[in-house]
């Protein structure tokens, strides 16, 4: 395989997406690829990190933008064109109500909260995306604005670049499709300015397959345990030629390989990948889909210390209906979101890790209050809906308001900023900690207020 470093961003990205399709094996002769994270120009951790509510976090991202109107914000008593063809039903929750076909999350209220009031001012795919999955307006952002090394880092690439790992185990890993629609790739979902080294790994390939795996995280055929050793062994022996060269380059390879070595000799990682290990009546639970699988498949990887995972809900655009939108919905989409979300929850609060796992679902904006003449709804940044749960977020909340057509907050407005916080200070990392920019210009990874009111209940005025 070719391993010249590749400069162009769209070159990089295909690699990385191709190196982890299924079936993918061979690589460095032990099975694994040159995909693995320097460890060299590390941030400092020192006062970056503060108290954590959460060891891991798994997005659900709808992409495209699930409905708010049809799903966790219906407003029964607006007009025909507003309110749309769905009914809400009743959760334990006193005056909670959600989409009828989402009865298992409708059961579950008490597990969750929502945030109604979520709000930004763009209506575009690319540049929303960017803005959710990093907590960050997209630097120099146009309609369309594909990915750039000069987009801000996705959650895991500031997780890795403040909080550097060196037992193998990636910062992030996002599943089980890459965000791209050619000639676009969308941005938000890699280390933007911090680098390719601090890129989460993607996953490309459906969980529910029986032909999933991912063998670029196993030992190639003829290499055993002795063998590995025997390398490992010889690489150390050439570590200590590096070290007396003062060769960064060939310094910079060998810690990559000692991280190598060390995923692959511990097996944790591989393991996670393999469904099948899991007992019949889970993988049911979570439904024999792409979702659910995906879902399943994140919380394996939580569980073998992976903090972020990101499990994109089908394909880019999936939830982008601008036509036909309850025929959609019902038919194809719903369903499966519902079992799987319920299904995760019920699994985390069993084993007892939801008091240390933070789930977030939501998409990058919301859905046009009135209908369209296609029977669908269009894009609508200015109030969408997220659910959050576990590592102390209080279940059971409505936070936010909208107005009689949920067309805008009624209440104070949450942004994409605010999730970034959130989300870093839930993981025990500072929000407005210093990274360095490609230029060198020291910037804050984040510059939005914390969501109190997931932990407290009281909302900002």
């Amino acid at each position: 395989m070719n391993r010249k470093p590749l400069h162009s961003l769209e070159s990089h990205l295909n690699r990385r997406r191709h190196l982890l399709q299924l079936g993918q094996s061979g690589l460095l002769g032990l099975g694994l690829g040159s995909f693995m994270n320097s460890t060299s120009a590390r941030a400092g951790v020192g006062n970056n990190e503060i108290r954590s509510r959460a060891k891991s976090l798994i997005i659900v991202f709808c992409t495209g933008a699930i409905s708010h109107h049809d799903t966790f914000d219906m407003k029964p008593d607006a007009p025909l064109e507003i309110r749309g063809e769905f009914n809400p039903i009743q959760t334990p929750i006193p005056g909670t109500v959600i989409c009828e076909h989402l009865p298992k999350l409708a059961s579950r209220a008490h597990k969750y909260a929502l945030i109604r009031s979520l709000s930004h001012k763009d209506n575009n795919h690319l540049m929303s995306t960017h803005h959710v999955l990093t907590g960050h307006l997209q630097p120099g952002a146009f309609f369309d604005k594909v990915a750039s090394r000069d987009d801000w880092p996705c959650y895991s690439a500031g997780c890795e670049y403040l909080r550097p790992r060196t037992d193998g185990i990636p910062s992030g890993v996002n599943l089980p499709t890459f965000l791209m629609s050619s000639p676009l790739t969308w941005p938000g979902q890699h280390a933007g300015f911090l680098g390719p080294m601090y890129d989460p790994w993607q996953i490309v390939g459906d969980p529910s397959s029986a032909e999933f795996r991912v063998d670029a995280l196993t030992l190639a055929q003829g290499i055993d345990a002795v063998r590995l050793e025997q390398r490992r062994s010889l690489l150390s022996r050439l570590d200590q030629t590096a070290a007396v060269s003062r060769d960064a380059a060939a310094c910079r390879m060998n810690e990559d390989q000692k991280l190598a070595f060390s995923m692959l000799s511990s097996g944790k990682l591989s393991q996670a990948f393999e469904m099948h290990r899991e007992p019949s009546s889970v993988r049911d639970a979570y439904g024999r889909h792409p979702f659910g699988q995906s879902l399943l498949l994140a919380r394996r990887l939580v569980e073998a210390g992976v903090p972020i995972v990101q499990a994109n809900m089908g394909p880019v655009q999936n939830w982008d209906s601008h036509q036909a939108i309850f025929s959609t919905l019902k038919g194809r989409l719903l369903s499966p979101l519902d079992q799987a979300v319920a299904a995760l929850l019920d699994d985390l609060e069993s084993s007892g890790r939801l008091p240390d796992t933070m789930v977030i679902l939501l998409g990058e904006f919301g859905r046009t209050p009135k209908i369209n003449k296609e029977g669908g709804r269009d894009h609508w940044g200015p109030c969408f809906t997220g659910l959050f749960a576990g590592a102390g977020v209080q279940g059971g909340k409505v936070i936010g308001r909208t107005d009689d057509i949920a067309a805008y907050p009624d209440s104070a407005a949450y942004s994409p900023d605010d999730i970034g916080a959130t989300v870093y200070q839930a993981l025990g990392l500072e929000p407005h900690s210093i990274v360095h920019d490609r230029i060198g210009r020291p910037v804050h990874l984040n510059e939005g207020k914390v969501i109190e009111a997931l932990y407290n209940g009281v909302e900002s005025t």
